[in-house]
């Protein structure tokens, strides 16, 4: 292979653990019940501690690592030097335009997960009205962000994969007359 491993090692291993962390905020989501003040008087929202947001927060930033490692390694796809044609060189616009579709919808979805984890409702209603609704992050927020993460983790590191092997040096011949003595 023609690119470095370890930058794809670092793309594959950041990519899981954001995997991972984005799978353990599914899991931690929190979770709220109604209480009722000592004179019976009012009814609140009461949390329990998460760790959903720490983890989802996490989880956001290291798939951003992740990208930007391939982006920075790759020179973005578009700088830098003249890639070979053929299909290796089509198979990484592919993979590239991909990851960075799959990247924005996983990111959407963990950022959305962490703004509803992160929001606790805490007003308070009068006992004989209706309860207050104690919301919470929806099942499936974080999870998706998790699936979108893996999906990214494999099209960076492929995309990663063609983009060295298309990278061999590749120098444009120019055309000429034949002005030189020796040909």
């Amino acid at each position: 292979m023609a690119g470095s491993t370890t930058v794809l090692a670092v793309i594959l291993v950041v990519d899981v653990v954001a995997f991972g962390l984005a799978i353990g905020a599914e899991q931690s989501r929190p979770s709220a019940r109604v209480e009722t003040d000592e004179r019976q008087e009012w009814t609140y929202c009461v949390y329990r501690p998460d760790a959903a947001t720490g983890l989802g927060a996490a989880a956001l930033a290291l798939l951003l690592v992740g990208q930007a490692v391939a982006a920075v390694s790759s020179r973005c796809f578009c700088c830098g030097a003249a890639l070979r044609p053929g299909g290796a060189r089509a198979c990484a616009l592919i993979l590239f335009l991909s990851s960075w579709l799959t990247f924005l919808i996983a990111e959407s979805c963990l950022l959305a997960g962490l703004v509803q984890s992160a929001y606790h409702t805490r007003y308070r209603k009068v006992f004989f009205e209706n309860p207050p609704d104690c919301e919470t992050v929806r099942r499936g927020t974080f999870g998706a962000g998790a699936a979108f993460s893996l999906i990214t983790c494999v099209l960076t590191g492929a995309y990663y994969f063609y983009f060295s092997k298309s990278r061999v040096s590749y120098a444009r011949r120019e055309a000429t007359i034949g002005m030189s003595p020796y040909s």
